[in-house]
């Protein structure tokens, strides 16, 4: 069985393999749980999207960790609140 898009050309997009399983399985959960709260199935797997983005280049290293800066900081004003 064949991988498509193959490791080797996600890695060109992600520095390490550990950051791209935490990349795909982020937006997988975030694509699913946006399918679940409008009520419209998904046409492919949450997985296999998030991969397809970062093959394509739309979901970047950057915008994960922007996400993820943006996250921590509402989780703590949520504490101090």
């Amino acid at each position: 069985m064949l991988l498509y898009p193959a490791i080797k050309d996600l890695l060109n997009q992600v520095p390490s393999r550990y950051m791209l399983v935490n990349m795909v399985a982020n937006r997988a959960r975030k694509l699913s749980s946006e399918a679940e709260n409008s009520g419209e199935p998904l046409e492919e797997k949450a997985v296999s999207l998030a991969i397809h983005e970062v093959a394509n280049g739309t979901l970047r290293v950057e915008d994960m960790e922007q996400e993820q800066e943006q996250e921590q900081n509402q989780d703590q004003d949520q504490a101090e609140a």
